[in-house]
């Protein structure tokens, strides 16, 4: 990643460095490796949201490796500490969608609220901006607000918006989508999904229904299908993803509003209890304010 890309994470992650992490950097600037620096450091990662068993898990390790690596500096042990953490959020990393096919099929799926419409229309202008042609299918028909919200973006993307008029049949809109990027040789096609249905069972149905409808217009369609978390929500976040991840076939995860949270860690949890990527981060509201998600530049940016 270049550097900008990593300075925008680093700066997305602000609020989570000046409470929890800068408190996590400050139990290793003096003192000994004794069970009080370890209790406190799990106190600041749950926290911090990293979750309970995923912080024990991550302590155990670290703890482990000082011992038998004869560490005995606290700067060598916060080293070993910021490797466990990356290696955790290892095989987390941005999608190319395939150049390969002739045109790959994205549904995007997360509750309402959660930043997703914005989302999409930040994932489009990224990907126009890697030379990739791109359509967004307006799906989520239950919100008349949701259709105008990704017209509106979609203009600000300057890639072409497939809506109908608010209650019309998803399918409908997402047959219309695929028909209209296979004949304007669009080779990337998102598609916007409703963030709220009753029940898991309705989501789940309707979330099929469109699958199947993908499938019979592009072979293996949907090829990829993003879950949106807010950040914002720490661990409510992650019992979200366990709710999609149950209904749907989640290939990876876009976490919004990184950048308005005290509550970063959630990044760990989700990697390691999910064991599904997160795939990008939303660093502001701007349009061009979504970054591909690094590892490393994650682990830097909580520790400055």
């Amino acid at each position: 990643m270049f550097g900008f890309g990593k300075k925008k994470i680093s700066d997305s992650l602000a609020r989570t460095r000046s409470s929890v992490f800068g408190q996590i950097t400050s139990l290793f600037g003096g003192g000994e490796i004794d069970d009080e620096l370890w209790d406190d450091l799990e106190a600041l990662l749950i926290q911090a949201d990293v979750g309970v068993e995923t912080t024990m898990d991550l302590i155990e390790t670290v703890r482990q490796r000082v011992t038998r690596e004869g560490v005995t500096k606290l700067a060598d042990a916060q080293s070993i500490l910021k490797e466990e953490m990356q290696r955790l959020l290892d095989g987390n990393n941005a999608s190319d969608f395939d150049r390969e096919r002739l045109v790959t099929v994205v549904l995007v799926v997360g509750v309402n609220g959660s930043g997703k419409t914005t989302t999409i229309a930040k994932l489009a202008n990224y990907y126009q901006r890697q030379g990739r042609k791109v359509i967004l299918a307006a799906a989520d028909t239950f919100r008349a607000a949701a259709i105008d919200q990704l017209k509106i973006w979609g203009e600000r993307a300057n890639c072409t918006v497939i809506a109908h008029q608010p209650n019309a049949d998803p399918g409908a809109v997402v047959f219309d989508a695929l028909k209209s990027a296979l004949s304007r040789k669009a080779d990337l096609v998102l598609i916007d999904t409703a963030g709220r249905l009753h029940t898991k069972y309705n989501l789940m149905k309707e979330l099929e229904k469109l699958r199947g409808i993908a499938g019979k217009q592009v072979h293996a369609a949907p090829h990829e299908t993003l879950l949106v978390l807010d950040a914002i929500t720490g661990q409510n976040a992650l019992s979200q993803a366990r709710h999609f991840k149950d209904s749907v076939a989640i290939t990876g995860v876009v976490l919004a509003k990184l950048d308005g949270t005290a509550k970063g860690g959630v990044v760990f949890a989700i990697g390691r209890e999910l064991g599904v990527p997160v795939r990008f981060v939303g660093v502001g509201e701007g349009i061009e304010d979504i970054m591909p998600f690094d590892s490393k530049a994650f682990v830097d940016g909580l520790f400055g």
